[in-house]
């Protein structure tokens, strides 16, 4: 028989050991009675006040706005670019091979050798005048066969190369069109280390609205850095070794990010001008490690007219060489403090020799604006043009001289490398290649049946290539008008014009087709 006594108390400690677990449980489960009880309330007010913040607020509005006037007029600029040799061993991509024919082909018959197909690069640049002038770096387009220019609202061109100058990695190249959204040049002469700048980008490729652009910030670090970079890439260039003396190097050095898709961008100041063009980075990596450095754009801004006029740069020439005045220097020629450059040699029959100015002369001023490093001679002088008269005031045996030069024109060869007409063709503004769909083709893709057109080759980064097609694709369709032949194609693709919209139905072996809408770049 059951004490009930017993069993009251058995049933009691049961419950209060249930409980037990289940409140451990429930604090495993992260259930706990404060989370059980309802949503845990949290503070959003601020916990500093707003007269404390305002000028962090300031600055970062100013950053917005600086941000929403600047990059409407920065674009992505995308290159195609021949390269040197074909893949090793003449085997061709994949879905090229149906053009080249497979390997062992015809017996005892020799295999067409693939071209490799063209390389693509891209960068950024600026628009500078409503009629579509754009300002770059010389290395982001230079050997381009095709170029291409994506505005962060959509637009989209074939681009022109007006002319490029390798001496100081500036470009200028052109798109057709006006009312363009510009950039303000400013003064990079007036700019002072601690500044605030922004250093813009257009790095996305495609010219796709996720990738349109990018902004970051930081202050002038440094003026006049010679990091060397251009003549050496000269130097590595035998057809442009003559040249590599030329080069000028007088960078603004910066702490805003520079990555490789910002090159040829602006580095503007926090009135929005332009006071530089993003050129290169001090990385080991090739990505950005704490140093980004910009073309100044005074020296910019007197290359870019030189190539509008003349489609190559027309450099005056003082005709000395020259270094750096160390403490010792100062010393011995009898300076008042270190500065200036040290004249170690005159070409003969050089401007600078015909005036007069002789090896160890140290030059301090130019027309009145002092002298500190070579860069910034080299600067000075190449601000102006052949011909002008400059006053070179100088030390030698310890007293100061001035001299009249009148500057002569460096002899930087042949243009090297002609300025490049977009094509006006719709089937290469579209990017693509066609042929005829015949019984070889046909069995090499699987294609069921013959005639019609197959897509032969397709630009990566045209039109057609950044939305899916690819080689091999079957055209089936232009603007709902069936394609049975090439000359369909050049039939239905006359009357497109620049800026209009295309539509294109293609298809795959064993798939069924697709429509894609194309604009026609401008």
């Amino acid at each position: 028989m059951l004490d009930p006594l017993k069993t009251k108390t058995q049933v009691l400690l049961a419950t209060v050991a249930i409980g037990v677990m289940g409140l451990g449980g429930a604090a495993l489960m992260g259930w706990t009675p404060a989370s059980i009880a309802g949503p845990v309330v949290t503070m959003d007010q601020p916990q500093v006040s707003e007269e404390a913040v305002r000028p962090a607020r300031d600055l970062s509005n100013a950053f917005v706005n600086i941000a929403e006037a600047v990059t409407p007029g920065v674009v992505r600029v995308e290159v195609e670019r021949e390269r040197r040799t074909a893949q090793r061993g003449g085997q061709p991509p994949q879905m090229f091979e149906w053009f080249f024919g497979p390997p062992g082909r015809g017996e005892g018959q020799e295999r067409q050798q693939p071209e490799a197909p063209p390389q693509r690069s891209g960068g950024s640049g600026f628009i500078v005048t409503q009629d579509g002038y754009i300002l770059t770096n010389d290395h982001v387009v230079s050997g381009a066969q095709t170029i291409r220019v994506y505005l962060p609202d959509g637009r989209e061109y074939m681009g022109e190369l007006v002319g490029n100058d390798p001496t100081t990695d500036v470009a200028v190249i052109r798109i057709d069109d006006t009312n363009l959204p510009v950039l303000s040049l400013g003064e990079s002469s007036e700019l002072q280390v601690g500044e605030w700048v922004l250093a813009v980008g257009n790095p996305g490729f495609g010219g796709g609205r996720a990738l349109d652009y990018t902004v970051t910030a930081g202050i002038v670090s440094a003026m006049g850095r010679p990091l060397d970079l251009i003549r050496q890439g000269l130097v590595r260039q035998e057809e442009l070794q003559e040249v590599a003396p030329f080069a000028i190097e007088d960078f603004i050095q910066t702490d805003a990010v520079i990555n490789p898709g910002n090159s040829g961008g602006p580095l503007v100041d926090v009135d929005g001008r332009v006071i530089g063009i993003n050129t290169a980075i001090a990385s080991r990596t090739g990505f950005y490690q704490g140093y980004g450095f910009a073309v100044p754009i005074d020296l910019a801004k007197r290359t870019m007219e030189d190539l509008i006029e003349f489609g190559q740069v027309r450099r005056p020439l003082l005709g000395i060489e020259m270094e750096e005045v160390t403490n010792v220097d100062a010393e011995y020629y009898g300076l008042p403090r270190t500065y200036g450059v040290l004249v170690q040699g005159l070409p003969s029959g050089s401007p600078a020799a015909e005036a007069g100015i002789q090896q160890e002369d140290v030059i301090v001023e130019i027309d009145g604006e002092e002298v500190n490093r070579p860069g910034q001679l080299q600067l000075m002088i190449a601000q102006r043009r052949p011909g002008d008269q400059v006053t070179v005031r100088f030390y030698r045996d310890g007293q100061p001289q001035e001299r009249q030069v009148r500057l002569g024109q460096a002899d930087l060869g042949p243009r090297t490398q002609q300025a490049e007409q977009p094509t006006s063709r719709t089937e290469e503004r579209l990017g693509i290649e066609v042929t005829q769909l015949d019984q070889d083709v046909a069995d090499e893709l699987g294609y069921d049946r013959v005639g019609g057109v197959v897509i032969r080759n397709v630009s990566p980064s045209g039109p057609a290539g950044r939305r899916g097609i690819v080689a091999g694709m079957r055209l089936d369709e232009i603007n709902r008008e069936a394609v049975e032949s090439v000359d369909d194609v050049e039939r239905l693709l006359e009357s497109i014009g620049p800026g209009d919209v295309v539509s294109l139905r293609v298809s795959t072996p064993g798939a069924d087709s697709r429509v894609v809408n194309l604009r026609v770049p401008n």
